[in-house]
């Protein structure tokens, strides 16, 4: 590893700052961002005892990146049944939703605070045999030490922000003693790949292979559930607004006051990214004048309902599955928008607003093939509405956008080749 000030520099603060983390956590605990239960896993205590055998280790930042690695981890598992997975995140919601969704042989931790003695306590008790690092989050005394114990460590599904290029271009000598400690790395578009490589991670170890979020598999609902609405509904014209965030509530509310106006049995199921902020959204419908049901509470849309408020957690799959037309949330504020295969895998016509960044690469691909429209205003959000209520319209964009996310599928093949070789080539796997 090259020498750089500012690495040594961070990891003579991370080795002496248990306290100043120790402060940080309490303020996030009291907060809500932490789990006053799991909070020892923050420190790098395990929450649980090592299996025995192989462990392969994915870090995920988040909800969207841990999500990503569904599909991935249950073929590894199901190829290679006595393979053990550790998925680590760092944010509750991200923990609660891996808890729920990971198959048998996975387990998932928070990932420690990168203090140097909790990172090695989390180390010394895992003992991953291969470390995967997804999207582009980069932790320095993390990095640093599975390196040091001679882990390989690859990438996949890297993504950079150009605002993350810059941060991390005032620290190009730390930037290129983390990259370089990296064996391989896939990463999802030739703009990542140029800043990654700018920053020092050697060009020979750069593939641009895509999203690993194309080749993932179609979000889960409950059939019996699924039935059971699409009964209640009989047919009724239903649109969805998918993951909102605060901003866009109050235009969404807008473009179906609107679409009324030509369709008065439309029903609108809105969907916040965030279930707690059913109360906020409740009221935008209240002040809106239009009557609506609430599912956290166990109520069903009646004819009469205009808005159906879904304030749940992880049943996205399920009303993908019923609307046939989904706004993609995080679009008409600038948020980055969310990820679009998810309605596209589940025959759902995709709009979105203009602020795709996070995923621009895949709206252009949907937009290009027909399978995407942009709306910048409740208007223009209202009449596509309105217009793609026509099946035939609505078919026609439905099939080109799951034809663009099944065409992605050879991602997750790439990504799971690349992971068995480092497996195989492990002293364990020469061993057995």
């Amino acid at each position: 590893m090259r020498f750089s000030l500012a690495l040594s520099a961070y990891l003579a603060f991370s080795a002496r700052a248990a306290r100043f983390a120790e402060r940080k956590l309490a303020s996030r605990l009291a907060e809500g961002k932490e789990n006053a239960e799991r909070l020892d896993e923050r420190r790098g205590i395990a929450g649980m005892a090592r299996p025995e055998g192989e462990i392969v280790w994915f870090h995920a930042a988040s909800v969207g990146e841990s999500l990503s690695l569904l599909e991935l981890i249950r073929r590894m598992i199901e190829e290679r049944p006595d393979l053990h997975i550790l998925v680590t995140t760092g944010t509750v919601t991200s923990a609660d939703v891996m808890q729920a969704r990971l198959p048998e042989g996975a387990i998932h931790q928070f990932i420690p605070v990168d203090v140097l003695p909790w990172v090695r306590r989390f180390l010394d008790h895992w003992q991953p045999d291969l470390a995967v690092w997804t999207e582009s989050e980069l932790w320095p005394a993390l990095i640093t030490e599975t390196r040091a114990r001679g882990i390989p460590k690859v990438i996949i599904n890297a993504r950079m922000s150009r605002a993350s290029h810059d941060r991390w271009r005032f620290l190009r000598g730390m930037a290129r003693s983390l990259l370089e400690g990296f064996d391989e790395a896939h990463v999802q578009d030739d703009l990542t790949a140029a800043y990654l490589r700018r920053l020092g991670l050697p060009g020979e170890r750069l593939h641009v292979t895509g999203t690993l979020k194309e080749g993932a598999a179609a979000l889960p609902a409950d059939e019996g559930e699924r039935q059971r609405l699409a009964g209640h509904l009989n047919g009724r014209p239903t649109w969805l607004a998918a993951s909102t965030h605060e901003g866009e509530e109050e235009k969404i509310l807008e473009a179906h006051r609107q679409a009324l106006r030509i369709n008065p049995r439309l029903l609108l199921i809105v969907v916040p990214r965030h279930p707690h902020r059913g109360n906020e959204v409740a009221q935008l419908i209240e002040a809106q004048g239009l009557r609506f049901a609430r599912r956290s509470a166990g109520a069903l849309p009646d004819p009469d309902t205009a808005v159906y408020l879904a304030d749940t957690m992880g049943e996205l799959g399920l009303w993908y599955r019923l609307a046939p037309i989904s706004f993609v949330g995080g679009s008409l504020e600038p948020v980055g928008g969310h990820n679009p295969f998810e309605p596209a895998a589940l025959g759902s016509v995709i709009l979105h607003g203009p602020y795709v960044s996070n995923f621009s690469d895949i709206f252009q691909r949907l937009t290009e093939a027909g399978a995407a429209r942009l709306v910048s205003s409740p208007g223009s959000l209202a009449e596509a509405v309105n217009d793609l209520l026509n099946p035939d319209r609505a078919a026609v964009m439905a099939h080109a956008a799951w034809e663009v996310c099944s065409a992605g599928a050879e991602v997750t093949d790439k990504a799971l080749d690349m992971l068995f070789d480092y497996l195989d080539r492990s002293p364990q796997a020469i061993v057995g």
